[in-house]
């Protein structure tokens, strides 16, 4: 058994802020199921929301106006309270990433260069190029082992163990040595990531399963507002590889098969800087309208740079470029890209407050795996990193503040019989079941992609609830070829593919239940957004039948008045 002050589960952004605010008064240990520096913090390209006014025009931007920009693209679902802290830490957020050697791209004048990002009201969007997560992440791990914070790659978290109220630590495997161990903590901090990989059509990279969010849930913590699950408008055809927000903040234009630039139909103000749901559902329309390309990998339209010319995309743009050459053989600076939405985020999660903590004494959750509120309905392009780096520094604090004022002791002994039970399951899927994992997982990432993506209806969302419960019954059949814990993929798999399940289940029986149509969530049966009724968070828990509960639970309004978005 080992045992830490702090187990930190997870090694992007937001766990690694919290370690290093950490590492210099307790015993430490970050546990992540990748190399800290391949999480997916890394695949952000765009850029990281501040309100600095660098921009010539952004001098009269404020935190304020930032907060604001953020609930209203929210659709007025994000805590207001929450937004407020998030945006008033941004500038300090940014400066001290500045200072610890992250290189930003600089304006002539040598200040941190902004750009615009889809429903900002004032270009605020801090970058570096188009590697803006990858140069972070990087600074951060740097700082890490700078303080030598006690990092453990290749562990994947199995288990949350949870004794009523109060979290005692985890059950790991560590797949080098082929071993499952329990880890003793007196405080339990996951930042584990989105689930993006329950889609067929997704941004995300392969180790995004979401099983932070299922384990927890498992384990009697509750999640809030699984149903908003954000589509990003910009992935390339075929791979689904991002391609950022930063090419339409640098002008870019989207272009139908007609040679239009559609959004002039569906935001004629803000045109391609909408927010992203707006312009995921208005290429959508295009789509199913007859007004896109064919291609064997699926329809699509343009993403066109050509007219921003060779000097501004291989200064601005150069990751973007090198992936459009590797993967499809196109250059952007001669020819348009060819993109499609696919799920790219989740504003729902882990249910916890603005100090990260939830309703586990002792447990807490940060970045994409969490949700605080302030994403709401909707989250804006720049937030993400920016979520991740602020609420890691803050559940650092509330996490110093529980360890100061505890005496509190993880019990080895339910650890120990936790780890045991873990050992039974793995015995039993090498027991011979017929159902194989990844079949499993291939029906219900196309079930998820066809009946509850960016439009959605009753009858296809009890579609998918129908599925998905067959899919649990099918699970209980499931078996592996072999139980060899180390570096077995197919035991992760099969592990991680019970999280995903119940994960899926809590995503279509909120959107089931949310009779209107707010942000990411657009049912066509019911496309009015409804104050009166949904101005609320679903929050979900499983129940003694097994089965999901929702709940709700009012969202916190301190100034800005829910009213019509207008782009």
């Amino acid at each position: 058994m080992l045992y830490h002050d702090v187990l930190i589960v997870g090694g992007g952004l937001a766990g690694l802020r919290a370690a290093v605010a950490l590492c210099d008064v307790y015993d430490v240990g970050l546990f992540s199921k990748v190399h800290p520096i391949r999480s997916h913090s890394i695949a952000a390209q765009g850029g990281i929301n501040a309100a600095l006014a660098n921009h010539p025009d952004s001098r009269d931007d404020t935190p304020e106006k930032h907060a604001f920009d953020t609930v209203k693209g929210s659709d007025y679902l994000a805590d207001q309270d929450a937004v407020r802290i998030m945006c008033g830490e941004a500038p300090s957020i940014v400066y001290e990433m500045e200072h610890w050697g992250c290189p930003f791209s600089r304006f002539p004048d040598n200040t941190i260069a902004q750009r615009p990002f889809g429903g900002g009201g004032y270009p605020r969007t801090c970058f570096s190029t188009d590697l803006t997560g990858h140069v972070l992440l990087n600074t951060l791990y740097e700082r890490s082992v700078y303080k030598r914070v006690r990092a453990y790659p290749e562990f994947v978290t199995l288990a949350l163990v949870t004794d009523g109220d109060v979290c005692h630590g985890a059950i790991m495997l560590d797949q080098i040595r082929g071993e499952i161990v329990a880890v003793a903590a007196k405080a339990t901090f996951f930042a584990t990531g989105g689930y993006g990989l329950v889609y067929y059509y997704s941004t995300n990279a392969l180790t995004n399963t979401g099983s932070g969010i299922g384990i927890s849930y498992k384990a009697g913590v509750p999640l809030k507002d699984m149903e908003f699950v954000q589509f990003h408008p910009t992935s390339l055809i075929g791979t689904n590889i991002l391609m950022t927000e930063g090419c339409r903040g640098e002008g870019g234009y989207l272009v139908n098969n007609k040679g239009e630039r559609f959004m002039e139909k569906y935001a004629p103000k803000a045109m391609e800087l909408a927010p992203r749901d707006i312009v995921s559902r208005s290429i959508q329309t295009e789509i199913e309208e007859g007004r896109a390309f064919d291609h064997e990998l699926g329809k699509y339209v343009n993403l066109d740079l050509r007219h921003l010319g060779a000097k501004k995309i291989m200064e601005r743009l150069p990751g973007i470029r090198r992936i459009c050459l590797d993967f499809i053989g196109i250059d952007p600076i001669r020819d348009p890209i060819p993109i499609m939405p696919a799920q790219h985020y989740s504003m729902g999660g882990i249910d916890t407050n603005a100090k990260a903590e939830t309703a586990t004494k002792g447990f807490y959750a940060a970045g994409e795996c969490a949700c605080v509120s302030v994403h709401g309905a909707n989250r804006l392009g720049g937030n993400s990193l920016l979520d991740t780096i602020v609420f890691g520094k803050l559940g650092s604090a509330a996490i110093d503040q529980y360890l100061q004022s505890s005496t509190f002791e993880p019990d080895e002994g339910l650890l120990a019989a936790r780890r045991k039970e873990v050992e039974e399951k793995v015995k039993a899927l090498a027991g011979g079941g017929t159902e194989r994992p990844f079949k499993i997982l291939q029906d219900l990432r196309m079930t998820m992609s066809r009946y509850a993506g960016i439009f959605r209806t009753r009858d296809e969302l009890n579609h998918a609830l129908t599925t998905i419960l067959e899919l649990k019954e099918r699970y209980q059949k499931v078996g592996i070829s072999s139980s060899k814990l180390s570096m077995n993929y197919e035991l992760i798999g099969a592990l991680e593919l019970e999280s995903m399940l119940d994960i899926s289940h809590v995503i279509v029986l909120g959107a089931l239940v949310r009779e209107e149509s707010r942000g990411a969530h657009w049912r066509r049966d019911f496309p009015e957004r409804r104050d009166a009724d949904w101005l609320k968070h679903t929050v979900a828990t499983l129940g003694k039948d097994g089965e999901p509960h929702i709940d709700y639970s009012n969202v916190v309004i301190s100034g800005y008045t829910p009213m019509e978005r207008k782009y």
